[in-house]
């Protein structure tokens, strides 16, 4: 969305080309915040064909900066023959409530006819998880046989095994954690920080406005990013090379400055807000007598996989998981230089963990 400055938004909006999303209502939804969130659009994207038995559904829930279209940002893993074989499953995965790329979000349109802004209510993980099971109930889908997530998809994942074991097969949650630590919230806290200073914030309300909060996001992505990779990656790869152009800049912050605007061209700040605020709150330990006896309740399959290199979702998070959940597979690590980007890198090895998870559904 551009304004008379520019852009303001990169939030899917009205008007603008769908692709391959699908569309569908799900009523209203009664969060844990206590208030409701009404007439909810959630977009998804499918691949393959669901039995006559609706037996064969693999729900994949996205990252924080990802979206329904699976092959966009996680390439070589669905597809005929492929981990996520379309050949055989029916691959399905809907974008999350308070995103922007056509679920309901903060850009969406009110019932009164404007966008939410600042007034689109904070969401937990088990408000997205509920969204997701009025979408499955509203596709006729009963139970999955793996529900698969990295990061932020990865704690949804553990929160459909902890409340919802008989509509899941099995799970596969990648460089995700039971519960966010201090150091995460630490560095999520700087990154909203930074979008709410940013002058054209304008407290959420800036979707009228010539200019959005692109530059907070911007510093927002920089950060993060720098948390998706590794300390020896940035190092070698730029280390203190100079860009070359007569702006002065050293490589990596020409590098860092190519991923924040990606980000502003097809995300919205407050769709990073709602999403972050989410991760912080998460806690799958919460009103259940702690994390080990959240985890120790799970009754079904679980594949807690780690990267080796990851600095955002230490390695302990996941051992974690494999620890106390009883069902658990001996935790995979696999091992990039990468670091937590290393779940869309080494497709060939997450690929034979989705294999493995799947054996066990």
């Amino acid at each position: 969305m551009s304004g008379k400055g520019g852009l303001v938004t990169g939030a899917w909006l009205e008007g603008h080309a769908p692709g391959d999303r699908l569309f569908i209502k799900i009523g209203d939804l009664l969060l844990e915040s206590g208030e409701t969130l009404e007439d909810i659009t959630i977009a998804y994207q499918s691949w393959g064909t669901l039995n006559a038995k609706k037996d064969n559904a693999i729900l994949v829930n996205h990252a924080m900066t990802g979206w329904s279209d699976v092959p966009g940002w996680w390439p070589s893993m669905v597809g005929p023959g492929m981990p996520f074989d379309s050949d055989k499953y029916f691959v399905i995965c809907p974008n999350v409530i308070g995103g922007c790329q056509g679920s309901t979000g903060p850009s969406s349109i009110a019932p009164d006819g404007k966008r939410y802004g600042s007034r689109f209510p904070s969401l937990t993980i088990r408000d997205m998880v509920a969204a997701e099971v009025a979408f499955s109930d509203a596709l006729g889908i009963e139970k999955y046989r793996l529900a698969v997530g990295p990061s932020l998809g990865g704690m949804r994942s553990l929160e459909w095994a902890v409340q919802l074991p008989h509509r899941i097969g099995a799970i596969c949650t990648i460089g995700s954690s039971a519960v966010a630590t201090g150091d995460q919230i630490g560095t999520w806290s700087i990154e909203l920080r930074a979008i709410k200073t940013d002058p054209n914030f304008n407290n959420g309300d800036y979707y009228e406005q010539p200019h959005g909060p692109l530059n907070g996001m911007g510093i927002a992505r920089r950060v993060a990013h720098l948390t998706y990779r590794t300390e020896a990656e940035m190092d070698i790869r730029f280390g203190r090379e100079l860009q070359g152009d007569d702006t002065g800049r050293y490589a990596v912050e020409s590098y860092l400055d190519h991923q924040a605007d990606k980000l502003a061209h097809r995300f919205d700040a407050n769709t990073y807000i709602a999403l972050t605020e989410a991760m912080i709150s998460h806690d799958i330990g919460r009103d259940r007598g702690g994390v080990v006896a959240a985890l120790a309740s799970i009754s079904i399959p679980v594949v807690a996989v780690s990267i080796d290199t990851d600095r955002l979702f230490p390695v302990r998070l996941q051992a974690e998981i494999a620890e106390f959940a009883p069902h658990a597979a001996p935790r995979v690590t696999i091992s990039s230089p990468f670091g937590h980007d290393g779940f869309l890198v080494e497709v060939e090895s997450v690929g034979n963990v989705i294999r493995e998870a799947l054996a066990l559904s």
